[in-house]
């Protein structure tokens, strides 16, 4: 209701982050929805962060808020494991290693593309380093870029403060999204700048590729305990 009352979602988006965020509190009680709100809370920031640049630029986010599939998208993934980890209590700690990596990737991703859109003078392109216009597919900032770094580690480490997960997982789940914010940019410089995916496949399955980039570190170190 508050992300819908400041216009950051539409109804659709309230709806979809509704469900995510029951989907969290099931698994992991109030603590599983506090990362949540972090991450609509960097994101909102960084969104609206000098909008009359990006606006000039034409490449401000809607002003009607992100829709259902951007929302479904970005936290999809962290729901999907929110829901492994309520069913296979065993796993709960492995599977919420995962679901915190999501929710890291979507906030690092967002946030570095919105203020590298902000405040970025010279993107480049992830894999030619060629110089490209604010808001290309693929193109990176290091403002950008160190402001998704920064928006990562905050989430992991909200994640692991009210419990999530454990402290000594926080570099893992970091790491992993910022991992999938690069793995984001190679995905938007090659498919969809062809045309070949969209932007919500693209960002859904950068969200998949850091919660199984997390998983696989927590299954090679060995068990996951508190």
């Amino acid at each position: 209701m508050l992300a819908r009352g400041l216009r950051a979602v539409s109804d659709g988006g309230a709806l979809v982050g509704a469900v995510i965020a029951f989907l969290l509190m099931n698994a992991a009680g109030l603590g599983g929805f506090i990362p949540l709100v972090v991450v609509f809370l960097l994101t909102l920031l960084a969104t609206r962060w000098r909008d009359e640049r990006k606006r000039s630029l034409g490449v401000a986010e809607r002003k009607k808020g992100r829709k259902s599939s951007q929302v479904l998208a970005n936290l999809g993934t962290a729901g999907l494991c929110a829901i492994a980890a309520a069913a296979f209590r065993q796993q709960f700690h492995l599977l919420m290693v995962g679901s915190m990596a999501a929710l890291a990737e979507a906030a690092a991703d967002t946030v570095s593309s919105e203020v590298g859109q902000a405040v970025g003078t010279r993107p480049r392109m992830i894999l030619s380093f060629d110089p490209a216009p604010v808001g290309t597919n693929g193109a990176i900032s290091i403002e950008g870029t160190l402001a998704g770094c920064i928006a990562s580690s905050i989430v992991a480490w909200t994640g692991s403060f009210f419990g999530v997960v454990a402290w000594g997982w926080s570099p893992v789940v970091t790491l992993a999204g910022i991992a999938g914010m690069f793995f984001d940019s190679i995905l938007g410089a090659t498919f969809e700048n062809r045309g070949k995916i969209g932007n919500d496949t693209v960002n859904f399955v950068s969200t998949v590729f850091a919660a199984d980039l997390a998983l696989l570190a927590a299954l090679v170190v060995g068990n996951v305990r508190i």
